[in-house]
């Protein structure tokens, strides 16, 4: 039995995170900012700076980071931190991100090794959604072979915590752990890190966990189609004195055309018929069924490759045919 929360049960405090949603994807762009600016020492994005260090003097934490005069006090030499690396590790840490080719859903993100600067050593231009497949499983892949195992570990384990947390289903139970892990992973950054990395948006996965508690999970409350929404009105835009007339027009003339190409035979090419750029049917036609209306091909195989199924998933597939296809209802006696 699933546990019921019910609102006006709940304190105080909680009604907060309960009507004002926090949201992952803001939340993981930002931890990506700050964590890739800083290890690959990124200019403007980097948290380890010169103030960064005096600010471990002001409050007297890690003396062996601290900035330290030379005799002659025109020179202030700054260690070497446990997460620093050399340029030849960033350049690998970028070259893994340039080469990994992954295979994505169409429109989940975009090319993200074109976001890559080799000559440059940096990340640049990359958007929310290539954010949330980079922490999800690109950030832990060069880390854990250049970086030592007490800067790796936290770092992975923060990249498990949102890919847990982002699961379609999810228990109470696991919920409690990401709550405990998420505190111990926040707890291990603050002794590796310079404390100008910790601004707002890396507390506030502590609260992840609970708000997914209280709203459900995390795949119904993406923000990912409003602003893909919001990027297509803005594309109507043509006269930026009136955006607004632009996108009403813009819409009721895609509106008209749409209504208008629905009355068009077959023969005239439209955006119901017509063949998508990125196509997964085979290459020749064949007739399309009422139950199978498009013709694919099975997940990660090429489009010549043959499907053989063995003879009890043949059975299961010809009794879903015969019980659900309308073509076939005619041949079967009554």
């Amino acid at each position: 039995m699933e546990e019921k929360v019910n609102f006006f049960e709940l304190p105080y405090w909680q009604h907060n995170s309960l009507l004002h949603n926090l949201d992952v994807m803001h939340i993981e762009i930002n931890i990506v900012d700050n964590v890739i600016g800083t290890l690959l020492d990124i200019p403007g994005k980097t948290k380890e700076h010169a103030n960064a260090r005096y600010d471990l003097k002001e409050i007297s934490i890690r003396k062996n980071l601290q900035p330290k005069d030379t005799k002659d006090g025109k020179r202030t030499k700054y260690a070497k931190s446990c997460f620093s690396m050399a340029n030849g590790e960033k350049s690998v840490h970028c070259g893994v991100l340039k080469t990994t080719k992954l295979k994505l859903p169409d429109g989940s993100a975009s090319n993200i090794s074109r976001c890559v600067q080799l000559d440059k050593i940096k990340l640049s231009g990359y958007k929310m959604q290539d954010a949330h497949f980079m922490l999800h499983y690109l950030l832990p892949i060069p880390i854990k072979s250049i970086l030592p195992d007490h800067v790796a570990i936290p770092l992975i384990r923060l990249s498990s915590f949102f890919r847990r947390l982002c699961q379609k289903v999810i228990t109470l139970e696991e919920l409690d752990c990401l709550e405990i892990d998420i505190r111990e992973i926040v707890n291990q950054l603050k002794q590796i890190f310079p404390p100008s990395i910790f601004d707002i948006m890396i507390h506030l996965p502590v609260h992840l966990a609970n708000e997914v508690r209280l709203r459900g999970p995390v795949q119904n409350r993406w923000m990912y189609p409003p602003e893909r929404y919001m990027c297509m009105l803005k594309s109507y835009v043509r006269n930026k004195n009136h955006p607004q007339g632009s996108i009403v027009e813009a819409y009721l003339v895609e509106e008209c055309l749409t209504l208008c190409s629905r009355y068009l035979h077959g023969g005239v090419q439209t955006r119901f018929n017509r063949r998508p750029p990125k196509n997964d049917e085979c290459g020749y036609d064949t007739q399309t069924f009422s139950l199978f209306p498009n013709r694919g091909c099975p997940l990660g195989a090429k489009k010549s490759d043959p499907t053989v199924l063995d003879g009890k998933s043949l059975c299961q597939v010809h009794a879903y045919v015969l019980n659900n296809c309308d073509e076939v209802q005619e041949y079967i006696r009554t």
